[in-house]
């Protein structure tokens, strides 16, 4: 998709679908307003006619108009003026881009960015609006023969219709920047997306490689087992025994603010395929353990919108990949393993992995000397239990760095919600036999793994992102969303502000 911002009168403007506001009783946007005063009433006369009041989400589209420059019309619903919200823009604007993807436009210009949503600039509403429509657009068709049901939708080019050049800055910046989360979301998706027998952990590397090569201020390097088994990665080592899949651990080190600055450090959960190992998962829906990688494909997102961007950060991606499979060689319940930091984990159940490959890259982390570090982990089904799928669960050692992503969710919709990881559970990974169990009992089990994370986080600012029930969707619907690379990217920008 093409998008640039567009200076033009309405007499003068030519398009194939112009897209434009209306409030609820059919009170129009200011650009609606002055095109129904070209068209003497006319839209004012459809709405009433087909019943169309302007709810947020509602939409009408007007196929024929006068004049000929404008081929089409596309009428908005966003709600009560005084109560137009981030949810319902966002409603708007995913309500739009459907009716434009299926109108067969190829080139349409927006002005729903000239409504005010609460105190947010039009930078944001740009973002907002790129970031819905390429969500919208996206279509995994990589493993599909072709069929004509797949052809993708015409539309090649959106504008956003400014009053005069002067309101350019703010939108052009938001256009950079949309873009370039959204194709960081996009990269995310197809990796999650992509089936276990393609994704593999020597797949997932070679994607960042790729990456790598194409910025210049992106290094992407792959440490193999001998290389982890010489830092006494011992946990992370374990995970990968059950599996013909040799793990790998890929850093990709972005330098955007020179040698000297401290790095912020992301890590992602790069589980390619998860059966559990010897505690096997139930069968039914098994095929969703693919999305197990979604962290670590968070992080390589985050990292390519970080590089397209250019922000004058330097900040470290680190993505610990495995697969978890039941063998002979397997992890076992029961079993002790040494992690790199010296802590012994005695092993109650296998299917609690993701803790064991994360606990060595934070160790890992350290020698970065890293300003914060933030993992990211499809960690725990006890967090869907706790906030359903609209949040991702936050928990950290640092106040300040966890209000800061709060922030950054609030402002991308990429929402969080804090839970404790007070010392009182820690209570429940005590071990007869080792320093640390990996799970702590059925009570609090997103709680008790950010817990057992934060024993290996003690040497710098932390947070921890379960983001299990916010990654992928299930049924119809079902797929990689892309989280939260709107929400790691947004608190990058703030820091580099």
């Amino acid at each position: 998709m093409e998008y640039s911002t567009r200076t033009d009168t309405l007499e003068r403007l030519s398009t194939d679908c112009l897209i434009v506001g209306v409030f609820q009783k059919r009170k129009l946007a200011p650009t609606a307003e002055a095109l129904d005063a070209l068209f003497d009433g006319l839209l004012a006369r459809l709405l009433k006619r087909d019943d169309v009041e302007g709810k947020a989400g509602d939409t009408l589209l007007v196929n024929h108009v006068p004049g000929g420059r404008i081929d089409r019309v596309l009428l908005v619903g966003l709600g009560k003026r005084e109560e137009l919200n981030v949810a319902a823009y966002r409603k708007s604007l995913a309500a739009a881009f459907k009716v434009l993807k299926e109108s067969g436009a190829k080139h349409a210009v927006s002005a729903l960015h000239e409504v005010e949503v609460g105190q947010r600039g039009a930078d944001w509403k740009i973002r907002q609006a790129i970031e819905l429509l390429e969500n919208g657009l996206y279509r995994f068709q990589e493993m599909k023969g072709a069929s004509a049901e797949d052809h993708p939708p015409r539309l090649s080019r959106l504008q956003f219709l400014l009053a005069s050049d002067q309101d350019a800055a703010p939108v052009e910046t938001g256009i950079r920047e949309g873009q370039a989360i959204a194709h960081g979301m996009t990269l995310a998706r197809h990796l999650g997306n992509l089936p276990g027998n393609v994704c593999t952990p020597a797949y997932l590397a070679e994607q960042a490689l790729k990456l790598g090569k194409e910025y210049k201020k992106l290094k992407v390097s792959v440490l193999e087992e001998s290389d982890m088994e010489e830092l006494g990665m011992g946990a992370l080592l374990s995970v990968a025994r059950g599996s013909r899949q040799p793990a790998k651990l890929i850093v990709l080190e972005y330098r955007g603010a020179g040698g000297k600055a401290k790095p912020y450090v992301l890590i992602g959960k790069g589980l390619t395929f998860d059966a559990g190992g010897i505690s096997l998962k139930p069968a039914a829906n098994m095929d969703e353990m693919k999305y197990d990688m979604c962290g670590g494909a968070g992080v390589i997102g985050a990292i390519q919108a970080v590089a397209e961007m250019g922000l004058p950060l330097n900040v470290v991606g680190l993505v610990p990949a495995s697969e978890n499979l039941p063998d002979g060689n397997a992890n076992k319940p029961g079993d002790i393993v040494r992690s790199m930091a010296g802590i012994t984990i005695e092993i109650l159940n296998t299917d609690a992995e993701g803790r064991l490959i994360l606990c060595d890259a934070l160790t890992y982390a350290k020698r970065f000397d890293p300003v914060a570090v933030i993992d990211v982990a499809t960690l725990t089904g006890a967090c869907i239990v706790a906030l359903g799928r609209h949040p991702s669960g936050l928990m950290g050692n640092d106040d300040a760095l966890c209000e800061q992503l709060t922030r950054a969710g609030e402002t991308t919709w990429d929402r969080v919600w804090r839970m404790p990881i007070w010392d009182d559970y820690q209570e429940q990974l005590k071990s007869n036999f080792a320093d640390v169990a990996n799970i702590g009992g059925p009570d609090g089990g997103s709680i008790t793994a950010a817990c057992f994370l934060s024993r290996f986080a003690k040497d710098f600012k932390w947070a921890h992102l379960d983001i299990a029930g916010t990654a992928w969707k299930t049924g119809a619907d079902k797929g990689a969303t892309g989280r939260p690379v709107p929400l790691l990217v947004q608190y990058l920008i703030d820091r580099a502000a």
